[in-house]
């Protein structure tokens, strides 16, 4: 692996990691940085997928305790057996959708443009969700993901969906969407660190899988340093969330996201820089 490619996987790498847990979509800023590095081939998509497993085990070390707890009571205790459920029940939709749908969302939806609207609108979606959450309209029913019940589980996994659309954000769907059925702000962010586990990981070895033929052995090394590379800095990334949301709402990355996407679109019209599909 050259020089160049070493860099560029690193760097997206870092991207996917710095992103995948944020309400401002790791897929959406992965297209735009291979747009911009002049990553944007078959084999670029593939990786851009695989190495979000890397961010998933960086879940998996900060969760590891409630996840560790839940494996040993499966088979006696109910709380973890609904926990297990929950999750599986959240994650069926979109597997479904995305086995219908996925391919023909790949080859029309992912392009820089989709992403800054997607973008945009996203950020307006997450002000007017926490606008609800100041004034009271949001009532929190759920305090601990413990205390959920399979509908409730059901019905993110459908907001999940949303996020097959780039740019929408995985965790902002189903973080902004716990919240406004009345998840507290922190079981709602947990949930969705926990939905992405399967979520993820799925989608990782499914695109391997069904891409195999565009990869050889010697695309290894550089998708282990794209999975070294999203592991850590999502490591770093998941900690400083999880403090964050214990004072602060999702305001500032609304406003991020606002900004970003019209800095995408007036760049393109203007022609200050040729976004590639």
């Amino acid at each position: 692996m050259d020089s160049a490619l070493f860099i560029k996987a690193v760097i997206l790498g870092v991207v996917e990691g710095l992103t995948e847990f944020l309400p401002i979509s790791s897929t959406g800023h992965l297209i735009l940085a291979g747009s911009l590095l002049g990553f944007v081939d078959a084999k670029a998509k593939v990786f851009d997928i695989a190495i979000q497993t890397g961010a998933i085990f960086a879940v998996i070390l900060v969760y590891w305790q409630k996840i560790r707890v839940t494996l040993q009571d499966l088979p006696t205790q109910r709380k973890a057996q609904q926990f297990a459920l929950n999750v599986l029940i959240a994650f069926l939709p979109a597997v479904v959708l995305g086995l219908i749908f996925g391919k023909a969302i790949k080859a029309h939806l992912f392009n820089p443009m989709v992403v800054a609207t997607t973008f945009i609108i996203g950020g307006f979606i997450i002000l007017w969700a926490e606008k609800r959450q100041n004034s009271g309209e949001n009532t929190v029913q759920v305090s601990d993901t413990d205390d959920m019940e399979w509908r409730l589980a059901l019905k993110i996994g459908l907001v999940q969906c949303l996020a097959m659309i780039p740019g929408t954000s995985r965790s902002g769907a189903t973080i902004i969407g716990g919240m406004l059925l009345g998840l507290s702000r922190r079981a709602a962010t947990d949930f969705s660190f926990y939905l992405a586990i399967p979520t993820l990981i799925g989608a990782g070895v499914y695109s391997l899988y069904k891409e195999r033929a565009v990869l050889g052995m010697n695309d290894i090394p550089l998708f282990a340093v794209g999975l070294v590379a999203s592991f850590l800095s999502a490591w770093i990334c998941v900690r400083w969330l999880l403090r964050f949301i214990a004072s602060h709402s999702f305001v500032g990355f609304a406003y991020y996201r606002i900004v970003f996407g019209i800095i995408v679109l007036v760049t393109a019209w203007t022609g200050t820089v040729v976004w590639a599909d």
